[in-house]
């Protein structure tokens, strides 16, 4: 009788964590993903092990490989793939805005998220009746921020259909939809007219164009004259040494978890808008002091970091969550160490803010 007890006391309790763990601690946010509900995008559950493996074999070559391929289409279609991948664990996890944000004391990180959305509306001058550009918009979290900030009209793209599937069903949860747009396409071929948007933004998107003249080309043709643009970029910083074997392995560790075919250096970012007609406003490192450190979250998320990588084994485990899903939290695990690094030393910022305006007569 007492073994029997026993028995069943454990089974309550265990169900009790399970719930707890995955249906109430399962989403970043009310709306967002659960861990039951993880997918991997468009990629059915048979070839989602096949996928990742053809992803991190692509990031792991030398650098000089991945630029050369950055000639045809394999970048993209690996950003594609990456996004697949990490979409639902990225919603699940951190929330609807795929990007960092200083930390502001007293200040939950969702509103910390929210007001750096809202800096980039008041940057460009984002105001009603005005048509504004998400340059990679993920699932539309900012697009959403921006939107109801500003009351402009926002048009998002993204490469992935996912999430433009996620961002659609987001935008009308939210009673925004007539407000928000998301198309599906490459921002380094936008499906846009030719000066056809009042500004333009992109938060931490444009890290993972091969060439980053080619998509600032692009924003730069469908801007109005004397609109403005403005991109938080991840770059190196001048603290950065390319013969310091621990900073190489910490930049190679980010862009091999993020699909970049490679970080720049801050010093890069003004020399190509401007090459490619843009007059640079302002620019400046948002990460700097007085700001609070941007990395705090993901050292504060190491407890739930191990705790979601026990929901998505035992969902693997149940065939609850695709194959394959394991190794895809396992190495977003490790992106996150090398992000931490890369923050604590100072030589990697996410947050390098370039504003820059289309002139109102074109270059002679």
């Amino acid at each position: 009788m007492e073994v029997s007890t026993a028995m069943w006391t454990a089974v309550v309790v265990g169900a009790v964590a399970v719930y707890w763990f995955v249906w109430v601690m399962g989403a970043a946010e009310v709306k967002g993903k659960r861990a039951v509900n993880l997918t991997m995008g468009s990629i059915t559950r048979d070839k989602v092990q096949d996928k990742y493996k053809q992803y991190w074999s692509f990031f792991r070559r030398p650098k000089e490989d991945i630029v050369a391929a950055s000639d045809n289409d394999n970048v993209p279609a690996f950003v594609d793939t990456f996004y697949n991948l990490v979409t639902d664990i990225y919603e699940w996890g951190w929330g609807q805005s795929f990007h960092f944000s200083p930390s502001i004391p007293g200040s939950s990180h969702r509103d910390a998220t929210r007001l750096h959305e809202e800096r980039a509306a008041d940057l460009i001058a984002a105001r009603p009746g005005r048509r504004i550009l998400d340059v990679g918009c993920g699932i539309g979290g900012p697009m959403r921020a921006i939107a109801a900030h500003s009351s402009a009209h926002v048009v998002g793209i993204t490469i992935n259909e996912y999430q433009v599937a996620r961002a659609r069903a987001h935008n009308r949860k939210a009673g925004l939809h007539e407000r928000c747009e998301v198309v599906c396409g490459n921002f380094l071929e936008m499906p846009f007219d030719d000066a056809s948007f009042d500004g333009a933004y992109s938060i931490e998107a444009t890290c993972h164009a091969p060439r980053l003249e080619d998509v600032y080309r692009e924003v730069f043709r469908v801007l109005k004259p004397g609109a403005l643009y403005v991109s938080y970029e991840w770059v190196t910083t001048a603290l950065y040494q390319a013969d310091n074997p621990a900073h190489v392995e910490t930049i190679r560790g980010i862009e091999r978890g993020d699909a970049l075919p490679g970080l720049r250096a801050h010093h890069e970012i003004a020399e190509v808008a401007r090459q490619v007609g843009f007059e640079v406003v302002a620019e400046r490192d948002q990460a700097l002091p007085p700001a609070e450190p941007w990395w705090t979250r993901l050292k504060m998320g190491r407890i739930a970091y191990w705790r979601n990588h026990l929901v998505v084994s035992v969902l693997a485990a149940l065939r609850i969550a695709p194959k394959g899903v394991v190794d895809v939290h396992e190495m977003l695990c490790e992106t996150a160490r090398h992000l931490s690094d890369g923050g604590e030393t100072g030589i990697f910022t996410p947050m390098h803010i370039i504003l820059c305006r289309k002139p109102l007569v074109p270059a002679s």
